[in-house]
């Protein structure tokens, strides 16, 4: 389902309070590259922009808390706390891009399945804690738009999840439902840089 249209005007800004938004843009010629995921709580929307420039779409079932754009634009200004709680979260998807752009641009294929499995794991799960060594979740995407979102082949995505399943790094039940006992050994498959916390 489409929440937001590329190009389109932008007259309400949301809340992800549950379930996971795909971000995408469009070529000329009809192709979509996914360019990001939102999670809970993300913040949906682009403030002071009058339009669009990113398809975003429910890629599960999906609870967001929406606000009229210019109500929000008046709430930044009247609030620093708010202002600077949407900036930190701007700064943290910076920082999430480029990580994620090491991740597409020079990890292997191992690594790049690892890493994706380990963003699910940290952003859907919500009872994943610092205690909690372990999680459990459904695939938010299809194993073609896996392949899309990390550059690399269907067959490729689902020879890696083949892979760690049988190393027993995870688990898969009925092809959408993973079952990660030890993150600890997940991030191990993720390589080189610095994981976040």
């Amino acid at each position: 389902m489409e929440l937001t249209g590329e190009a389109q005007n932008v007259d309400s800004y949301s809340n992800v309070l549950s379930g996971v938004v795909k971000l995408s843009k469009s070529l000329s010629d009809g192709r979509q590259q996914i360019v990001g995921l939102q999670f809970a709580p993300n913040f949906l929307g682009r403030p002071f922009k009058v339009e669009s420039s990113i398809n975003a779409e429910a890629a599960t079932a999906v609870k967001l808390c929406s606000f009229p754009r210019a109500a929000v634009e008046r709430m930044m200004k009247a609030s620093r706390e708010f202002e600077h709680r949407l900036l930190k979260q701007t700064l943290n998807e910076l920082d999430e891009a480029r990580e994620w752009m090491v991740t597409l641009g020079r990890k292997t294929a191992p690594e790049k399945v690892a890493s994706f499995l380990l963003m699910m794991a940290r952003n859907i799960d919500s009872s994943l804690d610092a205690a909690s060594r372990s999680a459990s979740f459904d695939l938010p995407l299809t194993r073609a738009e896996i392949s899309d979102f990390l550059g690399i082949t269907n067959e490729t995505v689902s020879r890696q999840l083949t892979r760690l399943r049988a190393d027993g790094v995870i688990r898969i039940e009925n092809a959408r439902h993973v079952t990660v006992d030890s993150i600890s050994r997940l991030e191990k498959r993720c390589g080189g840089g610095r994981e976040r916390p």
